[in-house]
């Protein structure tokens, strides 16, 4: 998720905003370093269990095509409604999240979520050893894999906020991001290894475990998790309620619009139009093409860890605003390649190694900003409607890169998509998020029980005196 996760989760009436300009972190007095995560066992079982899930991941991202493929010789259109639908529950994740808000224990949804998906998986080489799978089958596996995922993501917010101290959430996240990255690196290796050796459906097994183990660990962690919400509105209204408070909050509201611009037109040059821009139009091979997005991978892998010490370095708010403009803008990098084979094939690998570490400093720095500022009694709801959104306009700007690439041509469609993606960064210069350097500054706002009510505006950086800014960082 990419996940992702890939990936990856207050209403205000009229009290304004603070407009003063100042730096909190010169007035606000220097916490203590936080205690390395390695020692927590309660992270390093819900890493563990991450980075087996991941691993898995990479398996059956290469398996179910193969089957409807090579046992069901599925055409392109049927393949790539098998993608769609893994895709399609997190249009329904606003109203999921609403009724995850109002479930007392995240872990046990967590963990019934991965033990979903391990059934899911076993019931494909089940009735492949029995003769009887079918598309129709691999589309509900799709649909039903898809539907745990949103499950699991949409408690995932709510429980990590309370599995780490709010000083970790950065690290805590450029952690499980590199397991990521590390698994996008070697995990298609691994997968292609394993469906060649045991065919694809025996491979799902593989993946199917990684659940089971996944379920394990997450099981096995203890840790305090807040009481829901006492009020009982209707889930639709509770997810109303979700999406009013990403609007009306000023710093999830510019955040969700950065996110969903960026996806919008990455997705417009997304893998396929690149992988054909580079066939075509740079005359690359097969191989030259996949050297060139593992090299991508590579610098995810770079971005992970190196994310914490910018962030620091920057501040939370401003590495999020580089990651917006280096996650897409290098595409252009491609588009503008010409001359000899290794400078268009390296001009390829540059965009993605650089767009590879771009993607990680926005993600990172933006589940942790997300995580500091959602109250515990709206958190699941706050990750549906992002989810909603974020998600949704994934496929749109797919649709749209084809039109455009049709009409356009390819190159200038990725230019394009480049600049509209860097520009998605706007969002961000006309809001608060730029003026947050580290997690204390962003207070949490919102009522954990009068959720369709609106919330108090919460107090931004401004040019407050010494006293003032201590007040700001310790609500």
């Amino acid at each position: 998720m990419a996940a992702g996760y890939g990936c990856c989760a207050t209403p205000f009436p009229s009290r304004p905003i603070c407009r003063r300009r100042h730096q909190l972190s010169d007035a606000a007095p220097s916490a203590a370093p936080a205690p390395s995560l390695w020692r927590d066992r309660r992270f390093l079982r819900f890493w563990s269990a991450q980075t087996v899930s991941h691993l898995g991941d990479r398996i059956t991202e290469l398996a179910l095509p193969l089957i409807a493929v090579t046992t069901l010789h599925a055409s392109a259109n049927g393949v790539a409604w098998l993608t769609a639908l893994i895709w399609t529950p997190n249009l329904i994740a606003i109203v999921l999240g609403a009724w995850v808000d109002q479930r007392p224990r995240k872990r046990r949804l967590m963990v019934a979520a991965d033990l979903a998906r391990a059934l899911v998986l076993l019931s494909l080489p089940a009735a492949y050893l029995a003769g009887a799978v079918t598309l129709g089958h691999l589309y509900a596996a799709a649909l039903l894999m898809g539907t745990a995922a949103v499950l699991f993501n949409t408690s995932y917010s709510a429980f990590f906020a309370h599995l780490v101290p709010r000083s970790s959430y950065v690290d805590a996240n450029s952690k499980l991001s590199t397991t990521r990255s590390a698994s996008l690196v070697t995990g298609p290796a691994l997968g292609g290894a394993l469906v060649q050796a045991l065919s694809a459906p025996a491979a799902l097994v593989a993946d199917a475990a990684s659940f089971l183990a996944s379920a394990f660990l997450v099981g096995r962690i203890r840790t305090e998790e807040p009481p829901p919400s006492t009020s009982q509105p209707s889930v639709l209204r509770r997810a109303r309620a979700g999406m009013v408070f990403v609007v009306r909050h000023p710093v999830l509201r510019a955040t969700l619009g950065c996110a969903a611009t960026v996806n919008f037109f990455t997705f417009i040059s997304g893998t396929g139009l690149t992988v054909l821009f580079a066939t075509r139009e740079l005359r690359l091979s097969a191989g030259g093409i996949g050297l060139a997005l593992g090299v991508g991978a590579i610098g995810s892998l770079l971005g992970a860890v190196i994310a914490p010490g910018m962030s620091r370095r920057l501040g939370v708010g401003p590495s999020i605003a580089v990651g917006a403009v280096l996650f897409p803008a290098p595409i252009a990098i491609a588009a503008l390649a010409d001359g000899p084979l290794w400078a268009r094939g390296g001009a390829l690998a540059l965009a993605e190694f650089l767009a590879g570490i771009g993607v990680m400093f926005f993600d990172i720095n933006l589940n942790s900003l997300q995580t500091a500022v959602i109250h515990d009694g709206i958190r699941s709801r706050v990750a549906g409607a992002y989810s909603t959104v974020n998600y949704g306009v994934r496929p749109l700007g797919a649709a749209a890169g084809g039109a455009l690439a049709t009409t356009m041509g390819l190159r200038p469609t990725l230019l394009l998509a480049a600049a509209g993606g860097a520009l998605s960064v706007l969002w961000l210069l006309f809001s608060p998020v730029l003026r947050i350097r580290d997690l204390d500054q962003a207070p949490t706002t919102g009522p954990p029980d009068k959720t369709d009510e609106p919330a108090p505006t919460p107090n931004y950086p401004g040019p407050l005196s010494e006293a003032d800014a201590g007040a700001a960082t310790e609500r």
